[in-house]
């Protein structure tokens, strides 16, 4: 009899999980292996980028080398001798955050979607690949910026000052220029999901445009690492193009 009410409750539990009744602690400790997931797929990729830092930061140093004039020294150096360790180790991990992406993205969905109905947990596939497809995106639109962004904040201080740039403050960045552009890509992303939550609705999208423009002028603002005029243009038009793409996407869903 005792084994039959215990079968029961096991049953109900892994229904009520399923539906997505977890108690707090269950929550916690969902939420604490889909963390160690996405750190071990992060260690992993991190692990593969330290083998192939010194190629990325050749790649890197070009977009530097380019926005210089010849006459002025155009070599990065670090000042301290752990310093080139350290970058090294920087840049794994940044890459090591870009190549789990898949991962830690599905992780995130994972813990999320206890919440949606069936129909709504189909856009799991969907929702990690234009994930993927906007933060490169954004990377790309970080390294179409970087040749004017540098130009004007190598030159803003006129020809008495000379840069003489450390590996670490220019590969950082770089590294959080990628990073802003890329976070900040994910804009319809989340716009999307909060239709599909029904946190947001397409009406309230059309009521808030002005403000949201506004808003996402200061959020472009700072959120760029540069501060420079090139990178707030080439980050705020798109985000407001992914708004007003947000509420054609909400009209679709019916939200």
């Amino acid at each position: 009899m005792a084994l039959r009410i215990g079968r029961r409750r096991g049953g109900a539990e892994r229904e009520a999980a399923a539906q997505g009744h977890m108690t707090v602690v269950e929550h916690l400790g969902e939420l604490r292996r889909r963390i160690f997931i996405s750190l071990g797929a992060i260690l992993v990729g991190a692990s593969i980028c330290f083998f192939f830092t010194p190629q990325i930061i050749a790649f890197l140093t070009t977009f530097y080398r380019e926005s210089l004039d010849r006459r002025v020294v155009n070599e990065l150096i670090f000042t301290g001798p752990a310093d080139a360790f350290l970058l090294r180790l920087k840049i794994a991990t940044y890459g090591g955050i870009v190549l789990a992406m898949p991962v830690w993205l599905f992780q995130i969905w994972r813990f999320v979607t206890p919440g949606l109905n069936p129909r709504e947990k189909r856009f799991a596939v969907p929702f990690i690949v234009s994930a993927i497809v906007l933060f490169t995106l954004g990377g790309f639109v970080a390294f179409l910026t970087l040749k004017p962004a540098l130009r004007f904040l190598l030159g803003i201080g006129g020809n008495d000052l000379q840069p003489l740039l450390t590996g670490t403050s220019y590969l950082t960045l770089v590294a959080l220029m990628i990073v802003a552009f890329g976070i900040s890509f994910e804009f319809p992303v989340v716009l999307v999901f909060l239709l599909l939550a029904r946190v947001l609705t397409t009406e309230q999208l059309r009521r808030w445009r002005r403000w949201a423009l506004v808003l996402i002028t200061l959020f472009a603002a700072l959120i760029t690492p540069s501060q420079d005029p090139y990178s707030l243009l080439f980050m705020a038009a798109p985000m407001y193009l992914f708004y007003e793409s947000s509420i054609l996407i909400g009209r679709m869903l019916k939200r």
